[in-house]
């Protein structure tokens, strides 16, 4: 005997489809929220390395504006010690010219001549005295020229002048300071240091004073 099923089995089809479809609603919805979480895990992770990068460069970064500012201070001292160094050097060149300097004066000056001043600006040096003659003036001039630290004399004033008994003519000349390897550096590459000047020479005949006539009478 066959049998009919009366029972509403399109509607239990329906639900079961709906059911289903909700399932796979479902599964979709965490499959995508599963996915949305991975690719922001992923995102973060690039973006957290990315930031410890930039801190690692930025420290990197401080370290070498730190050590420049070490480097720029330890040039400012070396070139404040080069300055200190170069200034004593040049202190201690001074001294020992000057030392020797004042022996020659000492030891060039002839007989009948008397120095009252002396003036030193730059390599210059300016000497004023008083002389028995102009002859004697001369021989101090050659002898200045030949001591090695002192070149080029030139004579600029020689007049009669009262005041020092013996010594009747004050003399104003002018030297250039030197040293004996500078002026042997000079003569070995041929130059000619000026000539000193002679005050009996003709072409640098002495500015004497009137009362040098009467002197001479």
């Amino acid at each position: 005997m066959s049998r009919i099923n009366l029972l509403p089995w399109r509607a239990e089809r329906r639900k079961q489809r709906q059911k289903e479809f909700g399932v796979m609603v479902g599964i979709a919805a965490a499959a995508g929220v599963a996915l949305w979480f991975l690719v922001n895990m992923y995102y973060n992770a690039q973006i957290d390395g990315q930031n410890e990068r930039n801190a690692f460069l930025q420290q990197q970064i401080a370290a070498v504006d730190t050590q420049i500012t070490e480097i720029d201070a330890l040039e400012s001292q070396r070139a404040r010690l080069l300055a200190r160094k170069a200034v004593i050097e040049e202190l201690q060149g001074n001294r020992s010219q000057m030392v020797h300097l004042f022996d020659q004066l000492v030891r060039t000056i002839p007989d009948g001549v008397l120095l009252t001043s002396l003036k030193q600006e730059g390599q210059t040096l300016t000497l004023e005295g008083r002389s028995q003659s102009n002859a004697r003036v001369s021989t101090y001039m050659r002898a200045l020229d030949s001591s090695g630290w002192m070149t080029s004399p030139q004579l600029s004033v020689i007049e009669a002048r009262d005041g020092v008994p013996g010594l009747p003519y004050a003399f104003t000349l002018s030297v250039q300071l030197s040293t004996p390897a500078a002026k042997e550096a000079a003569a070995a590459e041929g130059t000619d240091p000026a000539a000193p000047v002679d005050a009996t020479a003709p072409d640098a005949a002495p500015v004497v004073a009137p009362a040098a006539e009467g002197a001479a009478s």
